[in-house]
Parts: C-alpha cells; sequence; structure tokens
C-alpha cells in the first residue's frame, strides 16, 4: 500500500473516532453539539471536499477488494430527524462505490404483509450477501423510535397483548444487540449512523424545501406536525444509543448542522470499518497461474 494511502486511512481512522460510540452507558445525547465541526471553519469546506474525493477514490479500492475477497458483507445504517442530510450523505460518499458491488434500501411504513410478521423480518431479507455493501435508509431501529414516539403504531403490529408490557423497548434493545451480534459473528459487519441535526437547522431546511418549487416534492405536512415530537425523539435516540452501542456494531454521532462535515465524517467511518477487514484480493495459486499462461499462450497464437 503506498504511503499516501496509509497517510489517508490514519487521517480518517483519527478523523472518525471522536463521533464513535461503542459503549452507550455513559452516552448523553446533549453534550454532542449539531454544529460541530471539528474546529474547522467555513474557510475549510473545500480543502474538506478534497479530502471527500480522496475518500471516495478509496473507499472504490476497498470495494474492489471486497467483493473480490468474498468473506465479508457490509452493513451501513442511516437514522435522522428529516431533512438531516442522510440521502445526501449516501449519495454523496458512496458516489465512486461500482453499484454492481452495492445495494441502498429505504424503509418507509412497514406494509400489511411486513406487519404480519416480526418487525426485523423486512430488514432481514436485505442483509448483504458476502463481499457486497448493503446500505439501509432507516431500518429496525425505526421500532424503537417513532414507533415508540407513536405507540399508537405498536398497536397495528398485532402483537399477543400479554408481550406489550412495560419492557417491551428493553426486551427489543436485547433482540437487536442480539441480532447486530449474530450479523458480525457472520462476517457482516454493521456500522451505525445518526446524524444529528439542530431543531433549528432542521426548520431552515424545511423553508428551503418550501421556498424553492423544485424540493416541494420534499416536504409534506407530516415532516411539520413531527417536530411537535421534537423532545420525545431526542428522548428516544438518545435511550436507543445507550442500549445498543456496542464494540460489534457501534454508533457514530455524526453532527449533521454542516452538510460538508457529516459527509467526510461518515466517509472517514466507512473507511476506518472497511480497513478494519485486512482486505486483499485473493492469491492466484501455482495451478491458476499454469492455467493464465496457457490462457495467454492461446490468445497471442490467435490471429
Amino acid at each position: 500500500m503506498k504511503k499516501d494511502t496509509i497517510a489517508l486511512i490514519k487521517r480518517a481512522q483519527a478523523f472518525a473516532k471522536p463521533y464513535c460510540v461503542s459503549n452507550g452507558k455513559k452516552f448523553r445525547l446533549k453534550k454532542i453539539d449539531p454544529g460541530d465541526t471539528a474546529g474547522l471553519t467555513s474557510e475549510a469546506k473545500p480543502r474538506a471536499k478534497e479530502a471527500l474525493q480522496m475518500g471516495i477514490s478509496l473507499l472504490a479500492e476497498l470495494q474492489d477488494m471486497l467483493y473480490a475477497q468474498d468473506r465479508w458483507g457490509l452493513l451501513l445504517i442511516f437514522q435522522a430527524m428529516d431533512a438531516a442530510g442522510k440521502d445526501g450523505a449516501i449519495k454523496h460518499v458512496m458516489s465512486g462505490v461500482n453499484p454492481q458491488g452495492c445495494e441502498v434500501n429505504s424503509f418507509k411504513a412497514p406494509s400489511t404483509n411486513e406487519l404480519d410478521h416480526d418487525y426485523l423480518w423486512r430488514t432481514h431479507l436485505r442483509i448483504p450477501e458476502r463481499g457486497r455493501i448493503g446500505i439501509f435508509n432507516r431500518s429496525y431501529y425505526e421500532d424503537v423510535l417513532v414507533v415508540r414516539v407513536h405507540p399508537e403504531l405498536l398497536e397495528k403490529q398485532k402483537l399477543p397483548s400479554r408481550l406489550m408490557t412495560k419492557r417491551i423497548w428493553e426486551e427489543r434493545f436485547e433482540d437487536i444487540q442480539s441480532f447486530e451480534r449474530y450479523l458480525s459473528r457472520n462476517g457482516v459487519m454493521v456500522r451505525k449512523f445518526f446524524l444529528h441535526v439542530s431543531e433549528k437547522e432542521q426548520k431552515q431546511r424545511f423553508l428551503d424545501r418550501l421556498n424553492d418549487p423544485e424540493k416541494h416534492w420534499k416536504f409534506s405536512a407530516a415532516d411539520a406536525r413531527e417536530r411537535g415530537f421534537w423532545k420525545d425523539y431526542m428522548n428516544a435516540y438518545e435511550d436507543m444509543i445507550q442500549h445498543t452501542a456496542t464494540e460489534d456494531a457501534p454508533w457514530y454521532v455524526v453532527p449533521a448542522d454542516n452538510k460538508w462535515f457529516t459527509r467526510v465524517v461518515v466517509a472517514a467511518a466507512i473507511i476506518d470499518a472497511m480497513v478494519s477487514m485486512d482486505l486483499s484480493y485473493p492469491e492466484v495459486g501455482k495451478e491458476k497461474l499454469a492455467e493464465l499462461a496457457e490462457a495467454k499462450k492461446i490468445l497471442l497464437a490467435q490471429k
């Protein structure tokens, strides 16, 4: 590996580390500033974009090795309040990745068929294969977030009444931890991102959508109504991270008021995860080398 690549990897690891939560017991969301840029000012924005492009190129190389090695799968989960920039982060950070080795799944409100199954069912069907990257734009975490903030949605999940106890959220946290541990033990690395946008910035982004006809499609009245539950959501996110941040499947709580900064942190965290897999191209044995030499001989002999 080239020296400049090694240096880029080290910078990425150092950049992502402050935002990684692998033990949630002492985590407090109020300690995270959504406007944080690690001391970088807006003047650093061009350099940040340049660093992102370098990171995107490195991600493309790592993905190629991931696909060739065919041992690991990588699951990236994105959760956030509306307008926090999930779509943009996924679009920009993964822009250099080969589409054949990457699949994005967006999980909306569950269908009737999905409600006839356990809440992990629809996401489990879309866990990435070995050699591939899977991206969840929202996920099974919706069932300890929006369903918790709006308990009436829990009724639609058709659980037996005796299972709907006061411990249901703790039990779901336990199930999610077990599920993610199961994935990690089977070669699927899990990395989770909470893009933490401030209430003030979200309001401004909503207004920008309303003032720009080309962005009207992004807005619905329901988005504005959900702002009335802001504190409930923040409490739910904090509790979720406290109970599901583990060494196997850490959360990255990423400041999201400045999109340019958010994307650099996300890219750095993904690079760190993929480097930890010790990826490499498969070694070719003697028999295969002999086969390749014979094929080359045949090709050279042809007109």
